[in-house]
Formats: structure tokens, C-alpha cells, sequence
């Protein structure tokens, strides 16, 4: 019994590791629905700025997540509308340019670092934390808890603020959020900003425990897909948040896949819009169906 109950703590922490990469790439592709084959590579870069930031600055690498996550937020922000935004009606040359991604960051990173491997020497590594009676890594179990946080943060996020509530409306219909005025292609760009920023977090979080290389991304993104697909494509927004979302919605008469918060201020604006044309005496077909739509 106690060697069941050590092994499902282990497979645990294990699978918050994989969690802890697989939120942004899942995050990405619920919203904006691209398979992003170089998410592996940004994680092993979020590492090796870790690693760079350890060695010369002599910051922690739990310290380092402050300057690891919004540079690889920027760095998605840059990916996302140089690589990826004008190929957004091109699903297949998407595809292709993510996977040109990852080839081109791994092989430069290969040329700046010439392969060699290199680690974190940190004590705090090879510290335990006792649990039930039993010892598990320390570097594991705040990987396991880093997750959890981000989970119910990334949850809230999306719940409590007009951001997560138009990255749900984008999500469910872009046309029709795109009709409520929310911008799309912002919307967008900080998805796959925040997605990579928490990726960062996952890579600072994540090098003490194993040796980098610039090869190291491929070994992580491959779970990363399993948790995803096994999860649920798309999940982060589509199932975890979406479903009891629509639950509510039937009940408020949503019948547009729409936040509630985001079509009751568009139908304000349409009607009052409304209004003003029917008392300049030209409501205009265009007004009309614009009010019906929302109403």
C-alpha cells in the first residue's frame, strides 16, 4: 500500500511538470487555434535565460521567473504578429512556419552554446520535502505547486477580468466578438504572449531540475501534446471555462456563444444607436439587423 501511494505522489508531481508546459501550449491553441510546434523551443530558451541569469547576475532561478516571463511574453508578442498573424487564414503554412521556428531557435541556440550541456550546481535542488512520510524532490513539488497557482490564476483571469472575458468571447465567435468591437488581432497577440510568458515561468521553474541543451524543448513538447490531446484541445478555454459558461448563458438566453458581460454592452450600443437613427427618422436596414442580431 505504501509503495501505491509512493508511486501515485510521484506520477503526481511528474504530471505537474508536464502540466506546467502544457498550460500555454494549450492556452495558444484554444484560442487561437494553432499548433504551435516551436512552443518547445520557448521553454528551452525561458531555461537557458534562467541559466544565463543564475551564472552571471547570480540571481535565483526562482527569482529569475521576474525577468524570464516578460521577455518570453515579448517574445511571443514578436512571434505572434511578425510569423504567425498574416498566416492566420492559411492553417497549413502556419503549421510550417512554427515547425521552421523550432528547427531555426534550436539550431541557434546549438551554434551560441556549440552543444554543450550545462546545469544549475544549486544545493536547493537536491533538497527533499518529506510528505506522508516520504522524501520527494523540493525543485518537484513547487513544479507541482507553480501549476496548481497558475491553473486557478489563468482561471480567475479568464473569469474576473474584461481581458479573460474577451479572450473567452474571441474563443466561442470571433465574428460575433469582432461585432461586440473587441479587436481580434489583439486579442490574439496577448494570447500568445501569455502563453508564452507562462511557458517562462515553466522554464524558470523547471531548470533546476534538468540539465539543458538546445534540444531539451522537443523532449518536453512531445508530453506536452499527450496532456493536451488526452485534456483536451483547446481545453483551457473551450471545456474548463466555456462549458459552465454556456450552462449560465442558456439560462441568461444567450444563443450567441458570446460572454453575457460583452453582448449586453454591445446590444446597449446597437440600441442606442438604434434609436438615434429612428429618431432622425433612417433607421437603415443595416441598423435594423445590427439590433436584432444583438437583442
Amino acid at each position: 500500500m505504501e509503495n501505491l501511494l509512493t508511486i501515485l505522489l510521484i506520477g503526481l508531481l511528474l504530471g505537474g511538470i508536464y502540466g506546467l508546459v502544457a498550460i500555454g501550449l494549450n492556452l495558444i491553441f484554444g484560442v487561437i487555434r494553432i499548433v504551435n510546434f516551436a512552443h518547445g523551443e520557448i521553454l528551452m530558451i525561458a531555461m537557458y535565460g534562467t541559466y544565463f541569469a543564475y551564472t552571471w547576475l547570480g540571481i535565483s532561478p526562482y527569482l529569475a521567473v521576474v525577468l524570464v516571463a516578460p521577455a518570453c511574453f515579448l517574445l511571443g508578442i514578436l512571434i505572434q504578429r511578425i510569423l504567425i498573424q498574416p498566416l492566420l487564414s492559411e492553417p497549413m503554412m502556419q503549421i510550417f512556419i512554427t515547425f521552421g521556428l523550432m528547427i531555426f531557435l534550436e539550431n541557434l541556440m546549438l551554434v551560441l552554446t556549440r552543444g554543450e550541456a550545462v546545469g544549475i550546481p544549486s544545493g536547493r535542488t537536491l533538497e527533499t520535502v518529506s510528505l506522508f512520510g516520504m522524501s520527494f524532490s523540493f525543485a518537484r513539488v513547487v513544479a507541482f505547486v507553480a501549476v496548481t497557482l497558475i491553473a486557478i490564476g489563468l482561471h480567475v483571469f479568464l473569469h474576473r477580468t474584461m481581458m479573460g472575458k474577451a479572450i473567452r468571447a474571441v474563443t466561442q465567435d470571433k465574428r460575433a466578438a469582432a461585432t461586440m468591437g473587441i479587436d481580434v488581432n489583439r486579442t490574439y497577440l496577448l494570447t500568445f504572449g501569455i502563453g508564452a510568458a507562462i511557458t517562462g515561468v515553466a522554464g524558470a521553474i523547471l531548470t533546476p531540475i534538468y540539465t539543458l541543451s538546445p534540444t531539451i524543448g522537443g523532449n518536453f513538447v512531445i508530453a506536452a501534446f499527450a496532456v493536451v490531446v488526452l485534456g483536451g484541445l483547446g481545453s483551457v478555454c473551450d471545456q474548463v471555462c466555456s462549458r459552465r459558461q454556456r450552462q449560465s448563458d442558456k439560462k441568461q438566453g444567450d444563443t450567441h456563444g458570446v460572454a453575457p458581460e460583452i453582448q449586453r454592452r454591445g446590444a446597449s450600443i446597437a440600441r442606442r444607436s438604434f434609436r438615434r437613427r429612428r429618431a432622425r427618422g433612417t433607421p437603415g436596414v443595416a441598423g435594423r439587423k445590427t439590433f436584432i442580431f444583438l437583442a
